[in-house]
């Protein structure tokens, strides 16, 4: 536990000897060595070195018996930690001892933010060094800042320290307390958490508005008018903004019940447009007014996290997460600073750099006088840290870095806005022009046009921020109208009747929820990325391109959430909650009292203890099951998936079926489709029903074994083989399908593994497996080139081949790619699509990541590809570079009906 007086002492200075500097990552130890030369030896702590234990196993044995030790909190005794280092960082400890035992100095030196320092107070507890320990801080990798930061090191803030361990511990009660009710009333294995069962419910309340959405029709009328003067343009567009004074209805005028809350708009529908514009033809037209007005457009801040993870996703199309990783290996090599932050001030040698810079490209004309200064708009932001932004006193230009690929787009994108944000506004021109005339009816119909002219682009030369509608006009984008004047005549070039419908709102993208997650003040912004990976690794959400889909596993979770502990998942309490962790940090607050009101309760009001200690009323096939408006249907979510439920008739949901696009008309057509279970004949050794089925592995084939009959009265069922018998199951070769499948084919499916006879005492069989057919010998096995020859095969043709030299990989692995998507920006080899017998995966020749749900071959972009790949890298790594065993594939696939 740290001290809480909010200081460290800081010790004697080590003098001239060798002084152990620990940071994080082997990589920022390499660049950091570089710098600080004889004296220094520089060592990575590679991340945490502990933290709570993650399974029982890790409870040391003298806490096992303990209640709270499966929390790894004694919340009896003032919420205390129970800390474990990690089993896979014990060797390092150890090599970091040893070290420190040479050593007449310690500096910590891990990132400046509240989770680095925690990680430095750790060591400390961990290593328990006899020299004087001092706290190594900086914002950027470069010679200058590493040396300065060497010489000035400073003592270890406990406050800090304080706060972050006490989210740790929030965030532990709430995952091992939640989680569990998860576990028993919704489906094993799933997981809750503060932050992101908080963006889970935000993704899937999105939906249930898209659900609910009614879309709404209305007509207006376009026209493209004619100046008949010579001056460009000689012709604008405009479009019917009134009748008689009357408003005429738009988009915004309608509900999200597809009913018109504007009362005094006017809805046209197809005939009033189309004969309103037969009306208007051939009529003259006269400009009624011109408004125009200057505007000026100031430069964007500098980037901060959430505004780097936003914009790298609408221009580069980079998930958050994995704009941190290229962000962290920039900072890593001295390119940028420090990349988790939420200030956008720069030092003073910062803005002289962009402002040098910025009159280097473009002139002194487009930079002003003065520097421009911002200020945080983010609550509790940390101003001592800096914008996210190049490093060094001089900033080097993209060209110059030396970088290619997604780090070098990266760094681009960090520079521009940088430079940016000290230079000129933009200025220019906003126009309005109004158009009336009248039909032969006698109606007056007024026509609206804007347009818009840049004077002076200013900033808008090196930087145009993305929006996240692509509809949305961008900064840089004009619009020109010709010069016209009130009462200058017109001439209606095309008047033409236009129908429109209401859209639902869109899902979230990853950039719009770190948008509305910052928005609301829930979690800090340099947990997004992390947050937004957990709920699509979890299966909560998927993405359809880059949009941000629930499943219906995340309907049933938010469901229960709601319902039963709506606190939680409240977006006000959530947000109190971080302002509180922040109160804590400024020594405002104190932690024992406030995780104890939070866990106990206080005032009458129930603690998360007494809340999942009694969850007998919730209805664990209510939560799990939503109707479909307009039908006796239920989507229901089960042990194997979701599924439709009509009446006890039940059909598996497809995995790429939305949860909005699941309609009556829909559900309907998934009923229609044939079963799949399909009575195949009988087996005339066993006198078994063999039957077809579609699970949700795949196709497959069974048989059906007789229920034993019941015993007599006052007689004990008994146990028999026969009655614990398992029936056979095989699934279907590629070649087949559900509707071909025939009984013949069916009994050789289930006749696998076949037995071909015995070499060197050892029996050889022919087998299906999970990289596909293959005969076994032992622990030997080689592969067969197709699955026909699982049935044809013989003793003879096996021997031969296990006299071959074993083959690494299929024989089918040279089969043509499904697309080339181009250089992965990491390993620079050229990235494929593939099939495999898992699915399709994306593979640059040594790193294979399959696609995930929601991904699809034909629209899968080099960006993304890059993404699975680099996060298949890091799990290899995670593990020592061995990959996990594969689990043992099953052959039969169970409902989802359940």
């Amino acid at each position: 536990m740290p001290a809480k007086n909010g200081t460290a002492k800081r010790g004697e200075s080590g003098g001239d000897g060798t002084r152990l500097v620990i940071v994080e990552s082997p990589a920022k130890a390499k660049t950091i060595a570089g710098y600080l030369g004889r004296g220094y030896v520089v060592e990575s702590s590679i991340g945490h070195i502990r933290d709570l234990p993650g399974s029982a196993s890790e409870v040391p044995a003298k806490y096992k018996g303990e209640a709270w030790a499966k929390l790894g909190v004694n919340v009896e005794r003032e919420f205390e930690p129970l800390y474990v280092v990690n089993a896979d960082k014990r060797a390092q400890v150890a090599k970091l001892k040893k070290l420190l035992a040479e050593a007449d100095e310690l500096l910590l030196a891990t990132d400046e933010d509240r989770e680095g320092e925690a990680i430095a107070w750790h060591l400390q507890e961990v290593l328990k060094p006899k020299v004087p320990v001092h706290r190594m801080t900086f914002h950027e990798i470069t010679p200058d800042a590493i040396r300065a930061a060497a010489a000035n090191p400073r003592e270890l803030n406990l406050r800090l320290v304080d706060a972050q361990e006490t989210r740790r511990i929030l965030d532990r009660l709430y995952g091992y307390e939640v989680s569990p009710v998860l576990w028993k009333k919704v489906m094993p294995k799933l997981s809750a958490g503060r932050v992101q069962s908080v963006a889970t419910r935000l993704v899937v309340e999105r939906e249930r508005e898209r659900i609910a959405f009614v879309p709404a029709h209305y007509w207006d009328i376009a026209a493209e008018f004619d100046t008949g003067k010579p001056d460009e343009p000689t012709r604008f567009k405009a479009g019917l903004v009134a009748v008689d004074g009357r408003r005429v209805a738009q988009g915004r005028d309608f509900a999200s019940d597809g009913t018109l809350k504007t009362r005094d708009a006017l809805h046209l529908d197809e005939d009033a447009a189309r004969g309103l514009a037969g009306r208007l033809e051939n009529r003259p037209f006269e400009v009624k007014s011109v408004e125009s007005k200057p505007y000026t457009r100031k430069p964007y801040p500098p980037f901060r996290t959430t505004t780097l993870q936003q914009e790298a996703s609408r221009k580069l199309g980079f998930s958050a997460k994995y704009t941190m990783s290229v962000a962290q290996k920039l900072y890593e090599n001295g390119f940028i600073t420090y990349m988790r932050t939420d200030s956008i001030t720069l030092s003073e040698t910062a803005i002289n750099a962009a402002r040098r810079q910025a009159g280097a490209l473009f002139g002194g004309e487009y930079v002003p006088d003065k520097p421009r200064v911002y200020a945080s708009k983010v609550k509790n932001a940390q101003e001592a840290h800096e914008a996210v932004r190049p490093a060094g006193e001089t900033f080097r230009t993209p060209g110059e870095t030396g970088l290619s690929g997604d780090q070098f787009r990266l760094y681009e994108l960090i520079w521009k806005r940088t430079i940016a944000s000290q230079m000129k506004d933009a200025a220019g021109r906003s126009v309005s022009i109004r158009v009336t005339g009248e039909s032969t009816s006698g109606e007056t119909a007024e026509f609206g046009a804007s347009g818009k002219t840049i004077t002076f682009h200013g900033f808008l030369k090196a930087y145009v921020e993305g929006a996240d509608d692509p509809s949305t006009d961008r900064d840089d984008q004009e619009r020109r109208l010709p010069n016209l004047e009130q009462g200058d005549g017109l001439t209606a070039h095309s008047v033409a009747a236009e129908g429109h419908s209401t859209r639902p709102p869109a899902r979230y993208t990853e950039a719009s929820l770190v948008k509305e997650l910052e928005d609301r003040e829930i979690g800090r912004p340099s947990t997004y990325a992390s947050i937004i990976g957990t709920i699509l690794d979890r299966g909560y959400v998927f993405k359809k391109g880059t949009a941000l889909v629930p499943s219906f596993l995340a309907f049933a979770v938010v469901n229960l959430l709601e319902q039963h502990f709506g606190n939680l998942v409240d977006y006000d309490f959530t947000a109190h909650m971080e302002d509180g962790l922040d109160e804590i940090a400024r020594g405002e607050a104190e932690r024992v009292r406030w995780l104890s009101r939070f866990y106990f309760g206080d005032n009458g009001e129930e603690g998360l203890r007494e809340l999942v200690g009694d969850i007998g009323d919730i209805d664990a096939k209510g939560i799990s099951s939503f109707p479909i408006k307009g039908t006796n249907i239920m989507v229901r979510v089960g042990r194997y998936g979701p599924y439709l439920d009509r009446d006890g008739e039940r059909v598996n949901i497809p995995e790429d079926i939305a949860p909005d696009e699941l309609t009556a008309e829909k559900a309907e057509e998934l009923f229609a489709q044939p079963s799949g279970d399909r009575e195949l004949g009988t087996d005339p050794e066993t006198g078994r029903t063999i039957v077809a089925k579609s699970g949700r592995f795949g196709p497959y084939v069974t048989e059906i074994i007789p229920e034993p009959p019941a015993p007599a009265e006052g007689e004990k069922k008994k146990r028999t083989k026969k009655a614990d018998a398992k029936p056979r199951t095989g699934s279907l070769f590629k070649s087949m399908s559900l509707d071909t499948v025939t009984l013949d084919d069916a009994l050789k499916l289930l006749s696998l593994p076949r037995t071909l006879g015995e070499l060197d005492g050892e029996p050889v069989t022919a087998q299906n497996g999970r990289f596909g057919p293959y005969i076994k010998r032992g622990t030997d096995s080689r592969s067969l080139g197709s699955e026909d020859e699982l049935f044809t095969v013989t003793l003879e043709q096996a021997k031969e081949l296990f006299a071959q030299p074993k083959q690494r990989g299929r024989r089918a692995a040279a089969a043509a790619p499904l697309r080339e998507l181009g250089e992965d920006p990491a390993s620079k080899k050229p990235v494929v699509v593939k099939e495999g017998r898992f699915g399709p995966y994306v593979t640059d020749g040594e790193t294979n990541a399959s696609l995930r749900k929601g991904d699809e071959v034909e629209s899968i972009t080099i960006q993304r590809a890059a993404e699975l790949l680099a996060e298949r890298r890091e799990k290899v790594a995670a593990t020592g570079g061995k990959k996990k065993p594969a689990p043992r594939r099953r052959t039969s696939a169970k409902s989802g009906s359940s």
